[in-house]
């Protein structure tokens, strides 16, 4: 739900003198001379530092009826009880509130609609610490200090938005962690825009769905580094665990500053770490959308190339599993092949085969284009989805298109489905090598230290993509941490060698009977393009300068521009030269 309207009530004032949602019976009063008078008093408000004033409602009458506990009146406006404020009370709010509350924080839950919040404490929230507010004011009012506050609302104005709000309600110091799918600029600006008011503003990814956000996320932390510490012991508290108890949580950058200017080629900016949290995010969910391509891709060839029933292509997935694509999505995708109707058939073949998508995975394409890096494989993915979306011309050009004869495999079908799932392994390698491309080109671009094998590790348990093969990633930025890319490392070289021949088979088998396969394709040819010394630009280079005269390097003199008149009547004149 799009957060971000006008808040209801919205000086927090009721006519009574309570603060909104104090539902005890007594009058309650404001009294920070009282705190002050009485230092060491039991009636001091929880958690005030002793001489120190503080706007805590005191209850003139002992005998009066206090609030119900789990109530939004527990606390009242002023009571400095919340270690952290969530905003934004839809599914993945909820959860991640009562996952922190599991980790013994007290959390204070806000919604636009203030209904929501008296709902998910008399249900969801039952018995718990989870506190509530009936506006942003009372909501301030609860929280220690540095006041901690979560937005989990609909990326772009919204959280321009609640932030122009929260502003005025807080002090220097105070933290502000936007958790959405935010595009990475709009994270470096209001993290430049709340820096210079005193504010600390953090730019989270949170991946992992309901059940990350509930048991345990991964999270991609970035933005302004004092606030680290502030934060690091709630989000590590709350994040998935690997290995011997590793948390899936880190900061995304040390944030190295820059003048703005040129250095060794690149243009950079006065920039920090700001965006880098939201840019690993944006990278993780580019390669989410790779990963589900490539599995789409599996299954269409185990489907119309091997002509396998739903529960043999959900046993197949079940025991690559069991292999180096032990991951999340290979086991969901077997429970969804094999999963009924209530009418006793499969549901897949009843779903209508029009992908939707949020726009992070266009994001990754866009940002691998504008920094120069051939991110094929999740551009593929992106476009396969723009694609299934035309359903209607789809059905359409089926009746007039024709491709090749449909016929039966007559190969071995164990031997082509052990190609299929190498041909898998061997695309996911290249999806997550173009991945870490546009990482370490981003961090060149704006100065960002990235710890690639902490982010490999973040992404290992918690989140969509969580795999066994994340923490070989991580073991090869370890060897070696200025690795320039993944299929240089001895492991994943061999990977990809002992994966070549079925690969090869997989693509050209789908090809002959007319398999669309983009993401296994381009794959293929990243592969072999990368490994190429000579590739065919030289001619795209000599046609610039024909028809342009672009200019052109000889590999005899490298760095020096030279054009040629190739007609004898184009003159010497060339144009400038640059990179887009």
């Amino acid at each position: 739900m799009a957060e971000g309207s006008q808040d209801p009530d919205p000086e927090g004032k009721r006519l009574d003198g309570r603060g909104p949602g104090c539902r005890g019976s007594s009058p309650l009063w404001e009294t920070d001379a009282w705190n002050e008078s009485l230092p060491d008093s039991p009636e001091r408000g929880r958690d005030c530092e002793p001489g120190r004033p503080s706007s805590v409602r005191v209850q003139l009458s002992s005998e009066l009826e206090a609030p119900p506990s789990g109530r939004v009146g527990a606390a009242c406006l002023g009571s400095e009880v919340a270690d952290i404020a969530l905003i934004g009370l839809a599914v993945m709010g909820q959860n991640l509130i009562l996952n922190m509350n599991d980790h013994g924080f007290v959390v204070c839950a806000f919604n636009r609609t203030v209904s929501k919040v008296d709902d998910f404490l008399a249900n969801e929230a039952k018995g718990t610490k989870v506190v509530g507010a009936h506006s942003l004011e009372e909501m301030v009012s609860k929280l220690k200090k540095p006041r901690r506050v979560i937005l989990l609302v609909k990326a772009g104005q919204a959280v321009d938005d609640f932030i122009e709000k929260l502003v005025p309600l807080l002090a220097t110091g105070d933290i502000i962690i936007d958790g959405g799918n935010s595009e990475y600029r709009d994270t470096t600006r209001r993290c430049r825009d709340l820096k210079a008011k005193g504010i600390l503003f953090v730019g989270s990814g949170v991946s992992g769905g309901e059940e990350g956000a509930r048991y345990g996320p991964s999270l991609m932390p970035g933005g302004n580094k004092e606030a680290w510490p502030h934060i690091k012991t709630i989000f590590q508290g709350i994040a998935a665990k690997v290995g011997t108890g590793e948390p899936c949580c880190d900061w995304a950058s040390s944030g190295l500053l820059f003048k703005a200017g040129w250095q060794n080629g690149h243009r950079y900016g006065e920039v920090g770490s700001e965006g880098a949290g939201h840019f690993v995010k944006m990278v993780h969910n580019g390669i989410e959308y790779g990963d589900m391509q490539l599995i789409c891709e599996a299954y269409h060839l185990m489907k119309d190339v091997l002509g396998m029933e739903h529960n043999e292509m959900a046993k197949a997935f079940e025991e690559w599993n069991k292999t180096e694509l032990d991951s999340f999505l290979i086991e969901i995708t077997a429970n969804i092949l094999k999963f009924q109707d209530t009418d006793g058939k499969y549901l897949l073949p009843k779903i209508r085969d029009s992908a939707g998508q949020k726009g992070t995975g266009k994001w990754t394409a866009i940002s691998a284009l504008e920094y120069g890096v051939p991110v094929t494989l999740i551009g593929e993915a992106v476009f396969a989805r723009c694609l299934s979306s035309l359903k209607d011309e789809r059905i359409q050009a089926s009746k007039k298109l024709k491709g090749p004869q449909k016929i039966q495999f007559e190969g071995d079908k164990k031997s082509f489905l052990e190609d299929i799932r190498k041909a898998l392994y061997a695309s996911k390698i290249i999806s997550y090598a173009q991945g870490f491309m546009l990482l370490r080109q981003a961090a060149a671009e704006f100065g960002w230290t990235l710890n690639y094998g902490g982010i490999a590790l973040m992404w290992r348990g918690g989140c969509i993509i969580r795999s066994v093969f994340l923490g070989k990633i991580k073991d090869a930025f370890d060897r070696n941490p200025e690795l320039q890319n993944l299929l240089l490392d001895d492991f994943f070289k061999s990977a990809v060698e002992n994966c070549q021949d079925s690969w090869r088979r997989a693509v050209s088998t789908g090809v002959q009977m007319g398999i669309p396969m983009p993401c296994f394709t381009t794959a293929l040819s990243f592969y072999d393009g990368y490994r190429h010394v000579m590739l065919p630009a030289n001619l795209i280079q000599a046609q610039r300068d024909y028809f342009g005269a672009h200019t052109y390097e000889l590999l005899a003199k490298p760095g020096q521009f030279v054009h040629t008149n190739w007609t004898g009547h184009g003159g010497s004149v060339s144009s400038s030269s640059y990179n887009a």
